[in-house]
């Protein structure tokens, strides 16, 4: 037998729930009454068929009943308020998930928030990644409480490891080496699983910064999709909250320091960190870093 062409599509097979199945065979009977009582009354009303009077008396007296039984259904729907009860939240497979409200609102101002800086880098205390976080610190510490973990080297913390700190903190700063194009391996593991809590109160609407290094080239892809994986979890990201630095920018930053004014430095971090704040305080006076506006689209190549 030969194959069709096209494949079938593919049906919905699940089930109908018992309330659902009623409610809509209570709106059937409820319209087809009223159509039955509609039709008799004009008839009656016409002088064609008097006895239609009483049909349509009664009918019209099961339309006004099964309405009044559809409403009464309707109320053991909603809250005592009157809005829709929210779905039940489906229990988490993991311990370390917490569930988010059905309905989230903006987090209350925080004065002093908790921010959590995390060295996803292979090199642990010893790398790249670290220095930049020992550059970026003090500029948290007139205004934030400050909570540091490792994803490598000698007590290095996993997802379950950071249950409490990921809770208690308000903002998030990650930092992680480039690795053939992508973050680190342990960083890499830690969202995967991270999978379950996808969405709940350990991410969602938290402010996370991002800071990468690389040699020479990489990382600003790395920033991109990092990102873009942090906000798919449920995270905010600021607007300049994260950054590139970079082994080739320093060293021309050293041989032409006006040519690679464009280029992110250390400096830049102190905005980083302003930036984080507002919004883990829910403040929005931001700051941004020197832009390029006059020779970005000149010819530098010989």
């Amino acid at each position: 037998m030969k194959k069709p062409l096209l494949p079938p599509p593919n049906r919905d097979t699940t089930a109908n729930p018992a309330d659902l199945i009623a409610e809509r065979f209570c709106t059937a009977l409820l319209w087809i009454s009223l159509g039955i009582a509609v039709v008799a009354g004009f008839m009656a009303l016409l002088g064609r068929n008097g006895g239609k009077l009483g049909v349509t008396v009664t009918f019209a007296i099961i339309f006004v009943l099964m309405l009044a039984t559809r409403r009464w259904w309707k109320k053991t729907d909603t809250s005592p308020d009157g809005s829709p009860l929210a779905a039940p939240v489906p229990s988490a497979p993991s311990s370390f998930t917490t569930p988010a409200p059905a309905s989230v609102t903006a987090s209350p101002a925080v004065q002093r928030p908790r921010i959590l800086i995390l060295n996803a880098s292979l090199g642990g205390h010893d790398g790249n990644s670290a220095r930049v976080i020992e550059l970026i610190t003090p500029h948290f510490a007139p205004h934030a409480d400050v909570i540091h973990a490792r994803l490598a080297g000698p007590g290095a913390d996993n997802l379950l490891g950071l249950k409490n700190a990921l809770q208690s903190s308000h903002a998030l700063v990650i930092a992680t080496g480039t690795h053939w194009d992508s973050w680190s391996s342990p960083l890499q593991k830690l969202l995967e699983d991270a999978t379950p809590a996808e969405g709940t109160a350990l991410w969602l609407g938290k402010p996370v910064s991002v800071l990468v290094t690389e040699h020479s080239t990489g990382g600003k892809g790395v920033l991109s999709r990092l990102q873009g994986v942090l906000v798919t979890l449920g995270c905010a990201i600021p607007p300049m909250s994260g950054l590139v630095l970079s082994r080739a920018a320093v060293i021309a930053a050293q041989h032409d320091p006006k040519a690679a004014n464009d280029f992110w430095c250390a400096d830049d971090l102190a905005v980083v960190a302003h930036n984080l704040v507002e919004a883990a305080r829910g403040t929005r006076n931001w700051r941004t870093w020197p832009v390029d506006r006059t020779d970005f689209a000149d010819r530098w190549l010989a």
